[in-house]
């Protein structure tokens, strides 16, 4: 076995597609999980991985028990992906959001600074920290101006991990992920929940297509293809950012007639409803993946068309069965 990895937020999309990746190069995966927490494994089970990571009870509000964990693994590289990453739930639970979006991450830091400060870390941070911006595409260095609850305490903890690299020497890395898709995407987010309830006018199960704000622009991925950008990022010799994004952007509308003409759904079956607009909203984002490209030598080339027909695909194949 090779270098030992530790994932916070292991059964989450990105979570799996990770430890199927470093299986792959013959890590030692650990999976952090919380006691007394529901525990969905169905993203690693679809993977056909979950017999091959070892699942270990950490609280991340509790300092201590990440010393332990560090103290008895060892690991060599940690992948902090666990967060409340709902922006709509963010409005509901502000504080909550906040604290542990932010505590994790000092625990987490303050923990490798006391055990071991040459583990790496890696920070889920967000394209959403950007929030109303001047000047597009976004780069490494657009200015911050967050538009929610989750998109502050994203900030706060990218902001933190800075402050650790910059004044105790640690290898910590910040990739600024853009919207980023997957058939493990869980259904309240826009893509996912899109593509379930069309698959399901489409057989007469259900009549319309309610939806929010539809005219803002957002950059899309494919989640498989950005995880690796965050291995690539802790392999690195010197820490920084990087934004992981496709580069271009798309409004949503575009995404629900695309869906909706490859399943043979008139455009008149969507239908906006003002009591699902946010409090507030960006019109449009999207980011330059210069950076990545040429230090991380990262290729991503799929267009968020490409991505929709990968998940479409995927999802009528699995349809009939027990979903995600």
């Amino acid at each position: 076995m090779g270098n030992t990895a530790i994932i916070s937020g292991i059964t989450g999309q990105d979570g799996a597609y990770l430890a199927q990746l470093l299986l792959k190069k013959n890590y030692r995966v650990i999976g952090l999980i919380r006691e007394n927490s529901p525990l969905n494994t169905n993203g690693l089970n679809y993977l056909g991985i979950l017999d091959e990571v070892e699942l270990v009870n950490c609280n991340l509000l509790h300092k201590d028990e990440i010393i332990v964990l560090f103290e008895e693994y060892q690991p060599t590289e940690f992948y902090n992906l666990a967060a409340q990453s709902s922006v709509y739930q963010s409005f509901i639970h502000p504080i909550a959001t906040f604290q542990f979006n932010t505590i994790s991450v000092f625990n987490l830091l303050e923990a490798i600074k006391t055990v071991d400060n040459k583990i790496r870390f890696y920070q889920a941070s967000s394209s959403e920290m950007y929030g109303r911006v001047n000047d597009l595409p976004i780069t490494e260095n657009s200015i911050l101006h967050p538009l929610s609850p989750y998109a502050i305490s994203k900030a706060a903890a990218h902001f933190t991990c800075i402050h650790y690299r910059e004044s105790y020497g640690m290898h910590v890395s910040c990739g600024v992920l853009f919207n980023h898709e997957s058939y493990l995407r869980q259904d309240t987010f826009f893509v996912k929940k899109i593509i379930r309830e069309s698959i399901r006018i489409s057989k007469g199960e259900q009549e319309v297509l309610l939806v929010g704000n539809i005219d803002i622009k957002r950059d899309f991925g494919f989640a498989p293809n950005y995880v690796e950008a965050m291995y690539l990022m802790l392999q690195q010799e010197s820490p920084t950012e990087y934004l992981i994004c496709s580069g271009e952007s798309v409004t949503l509308r575009a995404i629900i007639y695309y869906i909706f003409n490859k399943l043979g759904i008139p455009e008149s079956a969507c239908q906006v409803s003002s009591e699902l607009y946010r409090p507030s909203e960006i019109e449009d984002m999207y980011g330059d993946n210069t950076k990545a490209r040429s230090e991380l030598n990262w290729q991503y080339n799929l267009t968020i068309f490409d991505t929709l027909d990968l998940l479409l695909v995927e999802e009528l194949k699995n349809d009939n069965k027990t979903h995600i």
